[in-house]
């Protein structure tokens, strides 16, 4: 997927690219990523900013897990 910017807001993404506000929560919430972040940690409400680079590596990974878990269950029933 192309995106517009380097750096985009839950907010732009969400617009611009279609994603659900829970999807993208889900990956900032992910243990370990590094491509999410606030503006400013100190605020809880500071805007939540994502490394669209980042993002989609994390995006690619999650559909390629998600298709394995699917051959595997298809394999055991």
């Amino acid at each position: 997927m192309k995106y517009r910017k380097k750096i985009m807001s839950r907010k732009d993404l969400i617009k611009e690219c279609g994603y659900s506000r829970a999807y993208l929560d889900r990956a900032y919430m992910t243990p370990g990523q590094t491509f999410a972040f606030r503006l400013n940690p100190a605020n809880k409400t500071s805007p939540i900013l994502f490394d669209t680079e980042g993002l989609e590596e994390w995006r690619r990974k999650e559909i390629k897990m998600q298709q394995q878990a699917i051959r595997l269950r298809q394999g055991v029933m």
